[in-house]
């Protein structure tokens, strides 16, 4: 989703900055869309993150936050380390981005933050995704308030056809697949060029700000979605 939204935004004329933990995938993906830059860090590290920022021009327009997998386990199995990483990962992190926005995001500038939709409905195993998946509107909305007038917005995707998804469901992806295709309203899957639109368009239009985008197809109107 990152990288069709880079593609994307360079179609409206945007200078791009990818960044990522690899460094020769960063290195590929930005010669695939004509990026400005990269830069290869982990970004829930406090240092590596403020070495970036000091690294960028003194006013940027957007930052786009998209997040890593979630981690899905009974609480029984729950393991602290890998929880402590994803609450930095979906909450820490998006806060640490807002701090760093401040005098450097311009003025009707975004912080875009891409959340999901999945663990919205209770289920054994969701209890910490649950958390953040429904307490990032909250934190957008807050964030959009003292930023201001720099904005905070969020997409809360649904499924959407990414390497990520084929990874997260392996053997089971055909059949999720078909079986969205068939259910959905739109009777196809969400692919990432449909989240980079929306992307866009929250950047390019400066009356919105605060509020949490779902994209998923319709399958939140569909019983049990």
């Amino acid at each position: 989703m990152g990288l069709e939204t880079a593609r994307r935004a360079r179609t409206e004329g945007a200078d791009v900055i990818l960044t990522g933990r690899d460094a020769e995938r960063l290195k590929q993906a930005a010669a695939d869309v004509g990026a400005r830059d990269t830069a290869a860090f982990d970004a829930t590290d406090p240092a590596a993150l403020s070495r970036f920022f000091d690294g960028l021009p003194p006013t940027i327009d957007h930052i786009m936050l998209t997040g890593g997998g979630p981690y899905y386990a009974p609480l029984a199995e729950l393991d602290h380390a890998r929880a402590v990483e994803d609450f930095n990962r979906h909450i820490w992190l998006p806060v640490s981005l807002a701090q760093h926005a401040v005098g450097r995001v311009r003025p009707g500038g975004t912080l875009l933050f891409i959340g999901g939709t999945g663990a919205r409905r209770p289920s054994p195993g969701l209890a910490l995704i649950g958390a953040a998946t429904t307490g990032m509107p909250t934190l957008t909305a807050n964030l959009a308030v003292e930023l201001a007038p720099i904005r905070a917005n969020l997409i809360a995707a649904g499924f959407v056809d990414t390497p990520l998804s084929a990874t997260l469901l392996g053997d089971d992806l055909k059949r999720r697949r078909e079986e969205l295709r068939a259910t959905l309203p739109i009777r196809r899957v969400v692919e990432p060029e449909d989240v980079a639109a929306l992307a866009v368009h929250i950047m390019i239009n400066t009356a919105l700000t605060g509020a949490t985008y779902d994209i998923d197809g319709g399958q939140q109107l569909l019983p049990g979605g």
